[in-house]
Formats: structure tokens, sequence, C-alpha cells
């Protein structure tokens, strides 16, 4: 049986890990695990001020799809995974992740790899701003 795909989408508002989680929840779960992506203050040595995300058309399908090979594990009861686009600053959350599943392993590794697949597949670009004005794309998130 596949597992019940809460939450997948890209979204310009702020994300949630607390509304991700309570959107997994279930009585058969186990075991319920999270992941928050956040904007941090430094990359390659730079200090960074913002990040501003864009996605390509196809990343809202991209993310069903990456969710759904992950919902069709066995054990996997429910997942949400949102990733945000737009300006964010540091301590927001980019990318928030949550699996229910009837055991912890399961559930760690199945959101372990929605987080790495989203990352990997998912076509969004950002754009870091430093301190000094400058700018750089960075290929994928």
């Amino acid at each position: 049986m596949t597992a019940r795909i809460a939450i997948a989408e890209l979204t310009d508002q702020p994300l949630d890990l607390a509304a991700h989680e309570a959107a997994v929840a279930d009585p058969a779960a186990g075991a319920v695990v999270s992941f928050n992506g956040v904007v941090r203050n430094h990359d390659d040595g730079r200090m960074v001020l913002e990040l501003e995300y864009h996605g390509h058309p196809t990343a809202p399908q991209l993310v069903r799809e990456v969710a759904e090979s992950v919902a069709a594990r066995d054990g996997i009861i429910a997942i949400a995974v949102s990733h945000r686009v737009g300006m964010l600053h540091v301590g927001d959350i980019a990318l928030a992740a949550a699996v229910s599943a009837a055991h912890r392993g399961e559930a760690f590794q199945a959101c372990s790899d929605l987080v790495d697949e989203v990352k990997h597949r998912l076509p969004v670009w950002k754009r870091q701003v430093f301190p000094d004005g400058t700018d750089e794309w960075v290929g994928s998130a």
C-alpha cells in the first residue's frame, strides 16, 4: 500500500515544520522523523545575508514525484515535504520534510532519502547575497 502524500509543494509562504509533522501523524505510526533545512549565515567561507530561491515551472510536479517514490516504500505511512521560493533570510526554513512510518529505521531512512532526492532533482536555483553587496547564483538547491 502506498503511503499518503500529505504535503508536496513549492511555496512562497513561510514553512512550518510542526505543520508538516502534524500532517503525517497517524495512529499506526511508531515514528515521525522530520527535517528543517535552514538558511545559514555563511557558505564556502563567505558571510551570507539572505537567499533568493527561484523554481522552474516543473518544480511542483517534481516535488510530488519524489514524494510519491518515497511513499511507495514498505512501512511508510505518510509524507510531507515543501521547498520555499522567494526571498529568505538567515534562520528561515527553506526545506521542510516529515515522514511517518511503522518503525524508526524506515522513517529515518525515508526522510533522509526524501531530502536528498528533493535537493538533487528539484530545479530550484538560489541567489546568495553577501554583505559587500555582491551576489552569486548557485546551481540547484
